[in-house]
């Protein structure tokens, strides 16, 4: 499906702000758009943890800092059997249910952060994000895009949006066969906008964390096959390489908002 944005093209120049892994930074999120014709948002909306200080977030908002600081730990060594056992033991010691509790904790945060959002903003899913609810919390000018295409200034942006399938069991995590399917769909475009990077070992590995994360094979492979200019994406917060060129295709990590707080550029 390809939306006609309402941003002008012709002669005048058109400027794209972009932004991904937001992890609650809803007061940087409210001046992103500064300055720009839209903001382009690719997901990650949700504080569940924040690895940089487990003081924030909803695991340490329910459960205390210190229970933060033992599973971050058991995570980054990659023992997940044990974490998830633990976060279990936590998790049934919990008056409220916890799937109540989350959504009640999410709710909070996307009322903020909806309310931050520019007009327009065209986004999509990140991994850790509740789609179901987006549409609920999107106001007039955010445009909810994922497997869609939508005209900006003249060019072609396809929006695909989630992350794949890994142990950690994020909230939108889909299968390399519904992943691939959205990138078909989207086809040719100027600029593809994931959540996720395509499966190259530079873009996929994280520094900090030391490991890699999950990118798309599809991706990767429509990035070959289609030739878009840009190629933008988030979900990896410290990767080795931030861009690099595939072909006629700039790869490019726009960066971790939550920690920088400034928007990638994108003008033409």
């Amino acid at each position: 499906m390809l939306a006609m944005a309402s941003v002008p093209g012709g002669d005048r120049r058109t400027r794209v702000h972009v932004v991904s892994d937001v992890h609650g930074n809803a007061r940087d999120l409210a001046r992103a758009g500064e300055g720009a014709d839209a903001l382009v948002c690719l997901g990650d909306l949700v504080l569940f943890l924040d690895y940089a200080d487990h003081s924030r977030g909803i695991f340490p908002d329910l459960f205390g800092t210190e229970n933060a600081d033992r599973i971050v730990e058991l995570r980054t060594a990659r023992r997940f059997e044990e974490a998830r056992a633990f976060g279990a033991r936590l998790w049934a010691g919990l008056d409220e249910d916890r799937a109540a509790a989350i959504e009640k904790a999410v709710r909070r945060q996307y009322a903020e952060l909806f309310a931050a959002f520019p007009t327009p903003t065209y986004a999509t899913y990140g991994n850790v994000d509740m789609p179901r609810l987006w549409r609920e919390y999107a106001r007039p000018g955010t445009t909810v895009l994922d497997g869609e295409r939508v005209e900006i200034g003249g060019w072609t942006f396809g929006f695909v949006g989630g992350g794949l399938r890994t142990p950690m069991r994020t909230p939108y995590e889909i299968t390399d066969e519904e992943y691939a399917a959205k990138i078909e769909a989207v086809g040719e475009v100027d600029v593809l906008c994931t959540h996720i990077p395509p499966e190259v070992p530079e873009l996929v590995y994280d520094t900090v964390a030391r490991r890699f994360e999950r990118g798309s094979r599809a991706l990767l492979d429509a990035i070959r096959r289609t030739r878009p200019r840009y190629a933008l994406f988030g979900h990896v917060h410290q990767p080795l390489v931030r861009r690099m060129r595939i072909g006629a295709t700039e790869c490019v990590n726009v960066g971790h908002f939550a920690a920088g707080g400034r928007p990638w550029a994108l003008e033409w």
